[in-house]
């Protein structure tokens, strides 16, 4: 996963660190949640490793949702497997108590942007400068699940 997001530059980078406290079993039980969707390719050969095509990280706490990140392999983009993401994580929020689901996307994400439009979201605010490298505004957008 680390791999595939830092061929993606709107990605969130995160650290070793940050994914290996994220996929540990937690030690107790949690005020707030982690979900991880992986698409890989579904091949005929098993027995070889099946890259990995693209994740979805998601955080709960209480009713609200937070996509925290969404990656697709370059050789996979266009070919519908950001939507499957988006659509697993919205079917998995709607089926559990939770009002509504929030992101940030970069302003000029333009992909990401029609992508979750198409899925229901809606635009709400504005996060002057809140990416670095390169500086940019993040737009806030939020699907109500109810």
């Amino acid at each position: 996963m680390m791999a595939l997001e830092q061929q993606s530059p709107a990605a969130a980078h995160w650290t070793a660190e940050q994914y290996d406290n994220f996929l540990a079993p937690p030690t107790s039980q949690p005020p707030s949640q982690r979900f991880a969707w992986v698409a890989k390719h579904q091949g005929e050969d098993q027995s070889r490793a099946t890259p990995v095509l693209g994740f979805l990280v998601a955080h709960k706490v209480d009713a609200e949702w937070e996509l925290e990140n969404i990656v697709v392999s370059e050789a996979s983009r266009r070919q519908g497997v950001a939507t499957l993401l988006l659509g697993e994580l919205i079917a998995h929020a709607r089926s559990s108590p939770g009002n509504s689901i929030f992101l940030e996307v970069r302003e000029t994400n333009h992909g990401a942007r029609s992508l979750y439009r198409k899925a229901g979201f809606e635009e709400v605010g504005l996060r002057k400068s809140y990416y670095a490298n390169p500086s940019e505004d993040a737009i806030l957008c939020r699907l109500r699940l109810s």
